[in-house]
């Protein structure tokens, strides 16, 4: 049986992932890791997206999954960050990639950046976007650099097990950058392609983009607090599931909110993954079910990069009235429930209970 949801309210579970967010950026705003980056622009582009927001998930799900088998949260503060840092890295690649010009509300890296050369170098137009992109690299480089050097702080100032974090730094970098750069190199071959693919093939992509992250922050919290990084341990293989499933879910809502929701909440524009011509549930399903006349105005909007804000209402409208956004939310929902089994099988106990409510948050956030 799945666990039902906690009687906690969101408001406990996002009080209790603020406390978590306060103490990583408390550690990762120490000094000794802050005069590490220069010159000025690289120090301000790493701690950028650090300082604009983001609720931390990962790094939260990393301890609450500790805490959840019975282990010292704070000796899992490291490596909570280090999956933050890597997760960091990860946006702002991806927004070169995507060309997206905000994230939380703000300019992405290699917007701002390229808006400070102009004002800062004078340069041009075109050096100037070419700097931009520059810093966004080599500010992922770093921060990925970074989070490698995090993983092992775990063992040098917090006792973990030097064996345990070495499992956990290959399969890192051994499989899920390898998947997560699958995930997103999909994603950009897709784009357009929605009427070609299948679900399958879409909730596989997702979970190599969004989910692995969250599975291997679940197996990290869990490694930490069984002292033991085999993952075939029934603890580490029920959490990664979970977490697992969870990620995978929490993607296919944001899809769902890059169609029909707030911008303001969002930080970024809605419709950009129309613009952009990505391939999603939505899209797929929106194909399928759509007359002549219907599949007509979708493709004319997919991946027009000029689409107006009238033509995304127009196709959010759409896709409400061909009950796609409805197949999306069943989805995310099944892949909840099945989360949840696996939940179950874990000691009862108040993380437990969050990481329950943040399950089901996942699929009921608004941003």
């Amino acid at each position: 049986m799945a666990e039902p949801p906690s009687e906690l309210p969101f408001a406990a579970l996002l009080d209790a992932v603020e406390r978590r967010k306060r103490l990583l950026q408390d550690y990762l705003m120490q000094e000794r890791f802050v005069e590490r980056f220069r010159p000025a622009h690289i120090r301000q582009a790493v701690y950028s997206y650090l300082s604009n927001g983001g609720k931390s998930l990962r790094p939260a799900v990393a301890m609450l999954a500790c805490g959840a088998l019975g282990g010292d949260e704070g000796r899992a503060l490291p490596v909570a960050a280090a999956i933050e840092i890597y997760h960091t890295w990860t946006l702002v690649h991806d927004d070169v990639i995507d060309r997206d010009d905000t994230r939380r509300g703000l300019p992405t890296i290699h917007r701002d950046f390229a808006r400070r050369a102009v004002e800062e170098f004078g340069w041009g137009a075109a050096d100037a976007e070419h700097y931009g992109r520059t810093i966004a690299m080599l500010t992922g480089d770093v921060q990925q650099s970074w989070s490698w050097s995090l993983l092992f702080e775990a063992h040098l100032e917090r006792g973990v097990s030097a064996e345990v974090l070495l499992r956990l730094a290959q399969e890192l970098a051994g499989r899920v950058t390898p998947l997560l750069v699958e995930g997103e190199t999909l994603d950009v071959q897709y784009a357009g392609r929605a009427a070609q693919l299948d679900e399958e093939q879409i909730i596989d992509m997702l979970w190599k983009k969004t989910g692995v992250l969250y599975e291997f922050a679940g197996r990290a919290g869990a490694a930490i607090a069984l002292d033991d990084a085999d993952a075939g341990r029934p603890e580490a293989k029920n959490i990664a599931r979970f977490c697992r499933l969870c990620g995978t879910a929490f993607q296919i809502q944001d899809d769902i909110l890059g169609v029909v929701g707030d911008a303001s909440q969002l930080g970024k524009p809605v419709g950009s993954d129309i613009r952009e011509g990505k391939s999603t549930l939505l899209t797929l399903k929106a194909l399928e079910r759509a007359d002549a006349r219907q599949r007509e105005l979708i493709e004319r909007a997919l991946g027009d990069a000029a689409a107006s804000a009238d033509d995304v209402r127009a196709l959010s409208t759409l896709f409400r009235e061909l009950g796609v956004i409805v197949y999306a939310q069943e989805i995310s929902h099944r892949l909840v429930n099945e989360a949840l089994e696996h939940l179950s099988a874990l000691p009862d106990s108040n993380n437990r209970a969050l990481l329950a409510q943040w399950a089901q948050y996942l699929i009921e956030r608004r941003l």
